[in-house]
């Protein structure tokens, strides 16, 4: 079987990893996670009724809701290639979005990817909003690598999952208010 830094998982994304890792979260029972399709309108189809042109209805909000273990939870997944994260890739209605679900009482993080390093983490939301606060105080627009908490790194084992539900309690486990 190909392992996560083997030549077995090239070409697969992130998105493919993360809904791999959502169906093994539903089929044991720990969670019940969904992607959120992208709201779209087509305009036009081709004979095969395959959408050929669209637009976007609305802006969207995260890329995954749901509940693991009785615990809400809304994520985006994000991928990087260098060392330095650009928040514009982040958007500010899906930031006010994560910070409005945290406040009901969820759990709102990202899943980031560094594609160079063939790492990835969880960042919790409050890593998130210190960093966005950080940009809106006219700071760095982005964040690096080494600003990352690296006890949040997520390891890939076998079964081409990602595996985030340690990250996921370790961040449970800080909060007061949960």
């Amino acid at each position: 079987m190909a392992t996560w830094k083997g030549h077995g998982l090239r070409g697969s994304t992130l998105e493919d990893l993360i809904n791999r890792t959502n169906e093994a979260y539903r089929v044991r029972r720990l969670g019940l996670i969904q992607k959120i399709p992208t709201p779209i309108t087509p305009v036009d189809m081709n004979a095969s009724r395959q959408i050929t042109l669209a637009y976007f209805d609305k802006k969207s909000t995260v890329d995954y809701i749901g509940a693991v273990q009785g615990i809400p939870v809304c994520f985006d997944a994000k991928e990087c290639a260098v060392d330095t994260f650009p928040l514009q890739n982040l958007h500010e209605h899906q930031v006010k979005f994560m910070e409005e679900f945290e406040g009901q009482g969820g759990i709102a993080f990202i899943i980031l990817f560094y594609t160079a390093r063939d790492e990835m983490y969880y960042m919790p939301f409050s890593d998130i909003k210190k960093f966005w606060d950080r940009m809106e105080k006219g700071g760095r627009k982005s964040f690096t690598y080494e600003e990352l908490d690296k006890s949040y790194r997520i390891q890939a084992k076998g079964e081409y999952l990602c595996h985030y539900l340690e990250a996921l309690g370790k961040d449970v486990e800080g909060r007061a208010d949960i």
